[in-house]
This record gives structure tokens, sequence and C-alpha cells, in this order.
């Protein structure tokens, strides 16, 4: 995660100013100036790479309030990280789609209670080579032509016959990736997707193969495009270019998404350290999406999820 490890340090800086610990004593500043009780324990996450940027940011952050809690949280995927909450392996689960209807019923068999918290919003971001100067806007019918499996081999001049008589070479999220779900949801529709895409739940090596192919096409969260967007050309779907104001204001459609983190109910009574760590996301989750490159919730969301979580304890 060079790339976007890169863009987030240099936002880090601006950011500690808001967020950073304070006081000399033996309390610490939870980030709203107010001082905290020191914990320790260790606190276990995992699941969506599109949400990792905010949760990284996030736990280097409380760090330094609570320098004695480890916070762990992989990046395996919304799939993979609900398959290790399902199967009681992490207190939380970052999403980037809501929980479907089966894994749902698994951990109702598994007796694991949840509550769901919404972080951020994404606009999931289509994305060509620097060197295309044509494909600088599609339509959603034109997002489904290309990435729809017909039978065909799927060439630029396709969409347009002014376009390159080229082969289009694609690069997708695995299907564990909520990512893919969500896309699949709003343009694939349970289609198959194109067999010739490369599919990966490493985003960086969908940042690599878009930036290494004249031809490529390729789709993932809008912090990743950020953070690259000087090697590579966001593409504007039915007018409109994913930016802050659009996926906030819900211009960017179908694409923007909410973000989520699952939490465990159990964790969340009988674990102090996990609900101090949902309770410093939920109160900076706002500031730290934008400082990774995606847009805050309403201020109310977070309130009400706030008192959601307190009722947990």
């Amino acid at each position: 995660m060079k790339n976007l490890k890169f863009f987030m340090m240099s936002t880090m800086i601006g950011s500690a100013l808001v967020l950073g610990a304070c006081g000399n004593g033996e309390k610490e500043g939870n980030g709203n100036g107010e001082a905290t009780e020191q914990l320790s324990g260790s606190v276990s996450g995992d699941g969506s790479s599109t949400v990792a940027p905010i949760t990284e940011a996030l736990v280097e952050e409380y760090a330094l309030v609570q320098p004695d809690v480890k916070v762990t949280a992989g990046v395996s995927g919304t799939g993979g990280g609900f398959e290790k909450f399902i199967a009681g392996e992490t207190d939380f689960s970052n999403a980037s789609r809501p929980i479907k209807e089966e894994e749902a019923a698994k951990l109702k068999e598994a007796g694991i209670d949840y509550t769901e918290l919404e972080v951020a919003y994404d606009g999931l971001s289509i994305v060509v080579n620097k060197e295309n100067d044509w494909a600088k806007d599609l339509t959603v019918e034109d997002l489904k032509k290309l990435w729809i499996e017909d039978g065909t081999t799927k060439k630029w001049s396709d969409i347009n016959p002014e376009w390159p008589d080229e082969e289009v070479v694609f690069y997708s999220p695995g299907t564990d990736s909520g990512t893919f779900d969500y896309f699949n949801e709003v343009i694939l529709e349970d289609a198959d997707i194109v067999k010739a895409a490369t599919l990966s739940e490493d985003d960086n090596v969908l940042v690599q193969g878009v930036q290494g192919d004249k031809n490529a096409i390729g789709f993932f969260g809008y912090a990743y495009y950020l953070a690259n967007k000087d090697t590579m050309s966001v593409v504007k779907i039915d007018g409109v270019e994913p930016t802050n104001e659009t996926i906030e204001s819900g211009d960017y459609t179908p694409l923007s998404r909410p973000l989520f983190v699952y939490v465990k109910n159990a964790s969340v009574k009988d674990n102090e350290a996990v609900y101090d760590f949902m309770k410093f996301t939920l109160e900076n989750a706002g500031d730290m999406a934008e400082a990774v490159g995606y847009v805050k919730s309403p201020e109310e969301t977070y309130t009400e999820d706030l008192k959601a979580l307190e009722g947990l304890k």
C-alpha cells in the first residue's frame, strides 16, 4: 500500500492538529479536548480494503491517546472480513457494503449480535490510463457494455467508433470485495463480469495494472484514485466526476455509497478497549475520512451511532 500510505501520511500532519493527544499528566486527550482514562488490552478487526485507509489513520491517532491498547486491522476484503467476524475471530469488521442476509443469518446462528456503524461515504471511481485521451465520460450503459461478459472481445471502438480499435484491458476488485459487490449490484446486476478481467483483493495491484497499460480500465474507492491521480485519469459517469461535493450531494450516482464498521456487541460490553476505540472511531471518522480522501457522513449519523454504541455497554 505504498502509494496510499504516502498519501495518508502526508495528510496526517494536518489531521494530527485536530486529533492529536494533549496534556502532560497521567491522562491524555481523546481528540475532543477531554481527558481520557488510560486503558490496556487489544482490539481486532478485518475487512474492506476501501475502509482500510480510514481505519489505519484512526489506529495511528488512537495510539497517541491509548498507547497501551493494541489495535490490529487486517484487509481481507468485506466478504473475507465477515467470514472472520462470523467465526468469532474479530471484534469489528470493516465493510464497503451493507451486510448480506446470508451473513446476518450465519452471525445469528453463531450467536453473535452486532451493530452497524456508518463511518463515511465513498464514490466508487472508474479510472483509465493517463494516456487514454478518449474515454473521459461514460454512461452507466457504456459500463454495462464494457464490463458484462457477452462472449465478445471488448474493444474501445465498441463504445464509440471514433475510439481506438484496441482491446480493453480490465482490472477489478476480487469477488470477496465489497467494492465488487457494489459494482455488481448497480452495474453488473448479477450478470457475469467480463472474463478477461484481472481480479485482485489488493487495490494497489489494480492501480499498477491501470498505470501500466494504455488500454486499461479499472475501479476502486475514491481515496485510491486521489492517492494516484497524477498517474491515472478518473472517468465521468453520465457527465458527473466523483468529487467530495458530488459524492456528498448524491449527484455522483449510482456509484456513491456508504462505508461501514460492524462491531460485535459482546466485545463492546465486555472489553473496554473495544468500546473506547469504537467511540474514538465515531468521534473522529469524519475528519479522518476527509483526510484520506473520502467524504464524512452527516453529523447526525455519527451522533445516532454514538448513542447506539453507548447503549451496548
